[in-house]
């Protein structure tokens, strides 16, 4: 007779009554008492996860194309009036921006960066008129004034200074923005300065549009399931505004094809790239629950913002690329 110990009778009643899990750790989940058949699931045990949705691509990106090739047209054959007119254009589409980045980042305090943001575009633009020798200089002066402007507009906030670093955040951004558009108008005031301007931004905008193109019809391969944007426009809207840079460095001011091309190539690649993070950081914000901003900002953010970046690197790469190699 075999041995037996005590709690044998328990681990047998334990044993019959615990579902069965395979050797190689596949776990085939609760039976169904009825009718003895096994639901069908996805994945191996705790690696099962539920598929995410994939968005479909955009099927209307006219609005975004059309609102690029007008700020294209106009920042780069604007710089061919002269600096005054320039400046006025230029302040024209700082105003954009700052209303554009105020109605998607809802700052707890709109008002004040919508105020500060605005005067610090007018102080900037008058500063790059006036600067003499031209320089960057006063445009850092302008920055550090509308900081010090913002910092008392939130303590002076009736609201008892509720998220006063995120609100405080939002104005520093939006005075960035502007101060960055206002370089262009430095930059037309150089000698060589129209030309580089014609190169840089005709480069940026060809490269948003052909990205926005591409993705309305393939955005592959993604990164992100839920952005209707893909590796394949970054890489066809790049290699565009670098190709017309070439042509536009040619027939603005007689530049060699090899600097303007390099140029282009490095003002594309912030366009595209910025372009691209303001789509993901809307749809971060609509899967954390929040609403979506309104259909006009929302489209025209990109664009903004991505020739809000693009003014500086196109005053570097005039200055390290263009200049010399004429």
């Amino acid at each position: 007779m075999p041995a037996t110990f005590p709690g044998d009778d328990a681990r047998d009643d334990w044993s019959r009554t615990r579902p069965l899990r395979d050797p190689t750790g596949y776990d085939e989940g609760p039976v169904d008492e009825p009718t003895g058949q096994v639901p069908a699931v996805t994945g191996h045990g705790d690696d099962a996860a539920p598929q995410e949705p994939i968005a479909p691509p955009d099927r209307a990106p006219l609005p975004v194309a059309g609102l690029t090739a007008l700020l294209t047209v106009a920042l780069a054959l604007g710089a061919v009036v002269g600096p005054g007119p320039y400046a006025i254009l230029v302040f024209v589409v700082q105003a954009l921006f700052v209303l554009a980045w105020v109605a998607t980042s809802r700052p707890p305090a709109p008002r004040i960066t919508t105020g500060v943001g605005l005067a610090a575009a007018a102080a900037a633009d008058l500063a790059a008129l006036s600067a003499d020798p031209v320089s960057l200089a006063p445009l850092a002066y302008v920055t550090a004034a509308a900081f010090v402007a913002g910092v008392v507009g939130e303590l002076a906030r009736p609201a008892g200074r509720e998220r006063v670093t995120e609100s405080l955040g939002c104005t520093m951004a939006a005075v960035v923005g502007v101060i960055a558009l206002a370089s262009l108008v430095v930059l037309s005031r150089h000698p060589l300065g129209t030309p580089s301007i014609v190169v840089c931004v005709v480069a940026a905008g060809v490269a948003v549009m052909g990205a926005r193109l591409t993705d309305s019809v393939t955005p592959l391969p993604r990164l992100a399931p839920q952005v209707p944007r893909g590796g394949a426009g970054v890489l066809l809207g790049v290699l565009a505004g670098a190709v017309v840079a070439a042509v536009a460095g040619a027939l603005a001011g007689g530049l060699a094809s090899g600097p303007a091309a390099a140029a282009g190539l490095a003002t594309a690649l912030i366009a595209v790239v910025v372009d691209l993070a303001v789509c993901y950081a809307e749809v971060g914000r609509q899967l954390a629950g929040q609403p979506p901003a309104p259909t006009p900002a929302r489209r025209a953010l990109g664009p903004l913002l991505a020739f809000a970046l693009v003014a500086p690197v196109a005053y570097a790469a005039s200055a390290l690329v263009l200049w010399d190699r004429v």
